[in-house]
């Protein structure tokens, strides 16, 4: 597992021994960003169930302005800790060791990110729990695209009740990329 491009450019990183967390392939990474690219220049980023943090440090080593990474456990913090002092990126880094719903309600007036990334655990439902609170959370810019990583089957029919627009969904093998939008937001634009 390695930064692919940017300033931290093939420098490796480390990852939770175990099957703790599911690092995502430098494969899957590399299409996710390409389709990311024009919106990371000077973004805020938010990598929620961060793991390792290597989807956190991509966006920063390509550009984006911050990110916060969100972990609740303990050794996958100290693990992101490492990856951001080694990348030399932990300047534009800020990390917090809890619990995603408890970090997005400390994250509300001081933050708003343009772009939001989550990986939780498959099959718990936590995807629909943090998307119904950031469908009224101030931390979301106008604009913004939340990316939510899933097990293929995950089911996202309900997305359009809370409010998003389900903008593009790219299938892997196993799993899958969802990228939504507020609607109010695109009324806006």
């Amino acid at each position: 597992m390695r930064i692919i491009a940017g300033k931290a450019r093939r420098l490796p990183l480390r990852t939770l021994p175990g099957r703790d967390t599911r690092p995502t392939t430098d494969r899957i990474k590399e299409t996710l960003f390409n389709m990311l690219a024009p919106d990371l220049e000077g973004a805020y980023f938010l990598d929620l169930f961060a793991g390792s943090g290597q989807i956190g440090l991509e966006a920063v080593s390509r550009g984006s302005a911050y990110c916060v990474f969100v972990d609740n456990n303990r050794k996958a913090c100290e693990v992101i800790k490492d990856n951001m002092e080694f990348t030399k990126l932990a300047d534009q880094c800020m990390l917090m060791n809890t619990d995603a719903m408890s970090a997005l309600r400390r994250l509300e007036g001081k933050y708003r990110f343009d772009l939001i990334f989550m990986d939780p655990p498959y099959n718990q439902d936590l995807e629909a729990e943090i998307l119904s609170y950031l469908a009224g959370s101030s931390i979301v810019k106008d604009g913004a695209t939340i990316i939510v990583e899933a097990d293929e089957h995950t089911d996202f029919s309900y997305v359009d009740q809370l409010g998003y627009t389900l903008r593009k969904e790219k299938l892997y093998k196993t799993n899958k990329h969802v990228f939504l939008t507020l609607k109010d937001a695109e009324a806006d634009t």
